[in-house]
């Protein structure tokens, strides 16, 4: 069976390729259960780092800007080891979701400082579009079928040379801000979630495969990191869109 594409790079198809090509020197195979289960596992340990880092910075204890950059830097070189040697993905992808607490829970706070309820607001709405796209995948309503995964292929992409261009812009004092742009901002930002969230339907379609093609036991715990990478995303775009809704 031949992979399909996915604009998650962690989760791309040369990559559950060369895991596949060693699988046979592994016993025990990837299961679904396994896979939701070290995800849980994952996101339970981000939720522990990131309550430390919220209360820490609400309390002016530490200075967030610390918290933010560390925990993304941090969470960035986790992600390349993981990425680069994924049969470490048993060690490094638990690091790599406590690192990413410490991120998520500082830039949470600071929203929350400023637009009351907004948090709890963005982790339901992550929630429900998580649910709601898994659904949509199973019942096969949306098919990751190779129009599709072009499709968001060339979207993700876009986006990515955007945020690209925009950091460079901001370093010589230039670059584009969401919130300084009124209804345009809303209007790219609601497009950057639907883009985030369709990229969940392809980690599904990939993640699925792999376990139909027999990969090995670790890859459940590779596999969970490629989704929470889009989730990380997804969240952090609908904190912003909401924060931007809150400015209207």
């Amino acid at each position: 069976m031949r992979f399909g594409k996915t604009t998650n790079p962690v989760l791309s198809e040369n990559r559950f390729k060369n895991i596949q090509a060693q699988a046979g020197v592994f016993t025990e195979q990837m299961t679904l259960n396994g896979t939701v289960n070290k995800t849980l596992l994952m996101f339970l340990l981000l939720l522990i780092t990131a309550g430390l880092s919220w209360k820490m910075t609400l309390a002016g204890t530490v200075n967030p800007m610390i918290l933010i950059w560390g925990g993304a830097i941090g969470g960035l070189i986790l992600a390349v080891i993981t990425v680069m040697k994924p049969e470490k993905s048993p060690i490094t992808a638990p690091v790599y979701a406590l690192l990413e607490g410490f991120f998520v829970g500082a830039i949470s706070a600071m929203y929350s400082g400023f637009y009351d309820g907004i948090v709890m607001q963005a982790v339901g709405l992550t929630l429900s579009i998580l649910f709601v796209m898994l659904i949509l995948y199973r019942t096969g309503v949306i098919k990751a079928t190779p129009k599709f995964k072009k499709g968001i292929i060339i979207a993700t992409g876009g986006v990515a040379l955007f945020y690209i261009l925009n950091l460079v812009a901001s370093f010589f004092g230039g670059g584009v801000s969401l919130f300084n742009l009124g209804i345009v901002g809303i209007g790219i930002s609601l497009v950057i979630v639907v883009i985030a969230a369709m990229n969940l339907i392809l980690d599904f379609d990939m993640i699925e495969k792999s376990i139909n093609t027999g990969q090995p036991k670790y890859v459940e715990w590779f596999a969970g990191f490629g989704l929470m990478v889009t989730l990380i995303w997804l969240y952090l775009e609908i904190l912003r869109l909401l924060a931007l809704l809150s400015r209207r």
